[in-house]
């Protein structure tokens, strides 16, 4: 939806949604995932204590990082 122009703020995307602007920024910082990471969720290979809770809160930004908190056998 930012990408294609369709809404240009999160608070444009949370009012079309019905969700809160909160929410909306924390699902957004998913796209900062590793490739292998998010690969390895969609494939069903994540750590099984791996929960979108966990996702949801605040992650490293450097893949590497993110593979030693999230996903240290990815």
């Amino acid at each position: 939806m930012l990408e294609s122009g369709e809404y240009t703020t999160i608070r444009e995307i949370a009012n079309a949604e019905k969700i809160n602007e909160t929410y909306v920024g924390r699902v957004l910082r998913l796209t900062l995932l590793a490739p292998d990471i998010v690969e390895a969720i969609l494939n069903g290979r994540q750590p099984a204590e791996l929960q979108l809770e966990d996702l949801l809160r605040r992650f490293p930004v450097g893949w590497r990082e993110q593979r030693m908190a999230l996903s240290p056998e990815v």
